[in-house]
């Protein structure tokens, strides 16, 4: 369709930067038994008179030893039995021995991974812990709330109580996925959603508004070639923009790869023509004195990636596209593997598609590995991929979807936040196995409500990739391939 485009992404070669998550729980280390906590709690029971300020502290190192060789869990058990009594203490305990449970399950699924790829697991196990905690919630039982969240509660309950949407759970829970800033925005737009439409609930509509709201901060969703995906990282000036428009292919080149903010571009623009040239065999050292920004936008267009690093290929259900990808790089003279993955296992793609088993056939002739029933999210930890950490320099994700959930559309609010999760955490874990200088391209519509693209740049961009440019999918190379649905139209 028209309005169908890829977007590129480029994996620099810089450290990566810790993000501002809460780090995954680990084992405490004591005895965590009901029993225990009775015999560490000692005479310090309910009735007992409470000592204040430093008396405090002397007394519970006489219980106890010193404070900091305690057991976490069992200072919050005595907390709670001295606020609550013995019953309380005693579900305190149980919740810290399930925390610690939890807690070495995933040290037994970290033990098994590398050092670096531990950040990339992170986001998969700290999913994993949300919805577990939302499961295991007894009803009416109320959260803790941490002090920093209190602001942004009463940003909520104000909007709320403002639209008269206080009882609307489902509003509620969208404004509660918001920042505060983005709180902030809403309330200073006098914004608020249609209550009496007949088609879409007010949650949906203000779904809707906070993404919009959310893009205009990003560069739009459709064509946009280097210079204005340079534009927009580095909030360069109109005049600017027209002299790198002006720039011929070697000196954009030499400048969207030299400038750092720091110096002037100006200087990295008169310094261009002098440039010295690396490799001039380099296929990137082509047509040197051509026109800057349409060469660049020619070189993703054509696929002229790089020649002997591997290429990996996530969600080609019917491999078609995978069909398409090694023959174009046969035809070049690629030496680089390729491999392809399913999301599915072979036994339901034999039953979707009759030509799988002699797609596989052909990608093999071309020594691609297949691989089924890979999770993109979670390849830190897929024992196939052992040993391919920082070798992809081209990695494809055609038309992501987190699957259908039945009685919902994908733009629902309820069940949206999987869509951009999948979004965040394949950069995450990809950003380890790509290599300095490789290039990410997704797939999507520009106005899906499933996977919008700002969930793809947003996505992107927090993991540290470099969004180069957005391309019309009908304008690449690759675009004629069988492109699968994982329902029922993929059955003939």
């Amino acid at each position: 369709a028209p309005g169908q485009c890829f977007g590129a992404f480029l994996r620099p070669g810089l450290p990566m930067v810790e993000e501002s998550e809460a780090p995954a729980p680990t084992a405490a280390v004591g005895d965590d038994s009901p029993q225990a906590a009775e015999e560490a709690l000692g005479e310090f029971g309910v009735d007992a008179e409470v000592p204040e300020g430093a008396e405090a502290e002397e007394s519970l190192e006489e219980i106890l030893g010193p404070l900091e060789d305690v057991d976490e869990s069992e200072l919050a058990a005595l907390e709670v039995q001295l606020a609550g009594g013995e019953d309380a203490a005693a579900l305190a305990f149980e919740e810290a021995g399930a925390a610690d449970e939890d807690a070495d399950a995933e040290e037994d699924i970290c033990d098994g991974v590398e050092e670096h790829l531990k950040d990339a697991v992170e986001g998969s196990l700290r999913l994993k812990r949300l919805l577990s905690r939302d499961e295991d919630e007894e009803p009416g039982k109320r959260r803790r709330v941490h002090p920093t969240d209190q602001e942004k509660a009463v940003a909520v309950e104000r909007l709320l109580a403002t639209w008269g949407l206080a009882h609307d759970a489902v509003v509620g829970h969208v404004l509660e996925t918001c920042k505060l800033e983005e709180l902030h925005d809403v309330e200073a737009s006098r914004y608020c959603p249609d209550k009496f439409n007949a088609w879409k609930s007010p949650a949906e509509i203000l779904a809707k508004f906070l993404s919009e709201l959310r893009e205009r901060k990003m560069p739009g969703g459709g064509s946009c070639d280097a210079i204005s995906a340079f534009k927009f990282r580095w909030k360069i000036d109109i005049a600017s923009e027209k002299i790198l428009r002006s720039l011929s292919h070697r000196e954009l080149r030499h400048v969207l790869r030299s400038y750092d903010g720091e110096r002037e571009l100006a200087e990295l623009v008169a310094e261009a023509p002098e440039a010295e040239i690396e490799d001039e065999n380099a296929t990137e050292n082509a047509a040197l004195t051509a026109p800057g920004a349409s060469t660049l936008g020619r070189f993703t267009r054509l696929e002229l990636i790089d020649p002997v690093a591997d290429a990996a290929i996530f969600g080609d259900a019917n491999l078609t596209f995978a069909l398409k990808l090694v023959r174009h790089r046969k035809a070049l003279g690629h030496v680089g593997r390729v491999i392809a993955t399913t999301f599915e296992e072979l036994d339901t793609l034999r039953e979707r598609y009759r030509e799988i088993e002699q797609s596989i056939k052909t990608l093999e002739e071309y020594f691609t590995e297949v691989y089924h029933g890979v999770d993109c999210t979670r390849i830190a930890i897929d024992p196939r991929f052992k040993g391919m950490e920082g070798s992809f320099g081209a990695v494809y994700y055609n038309f992501p979807h987190s699957g259908a959930i039945q009685g919902f559309f994908d733009g629902h609010p309820i069940v949206n936040w999987r869509h951009e999760n999948l979004m965040r955490l394949f950069f995450r874990a990809l950003r380890s196995f790509a290599k300095p200088g490789g290039i990410v391209k997704v797939s999507s519509n520009m106005g899906a409500v499933g996977v919008r693209y700002s969930y793809i740049v947003g996505s992107a961009l927090e993991n540290e990739f470099i969004h180069i440019e957005t391309v019309p999918f009908l304008e690449w190379h690759l675009h004629r391939y069988g492109r699968s649905y994982g329902d029922k139209r993929d059955i003939y």
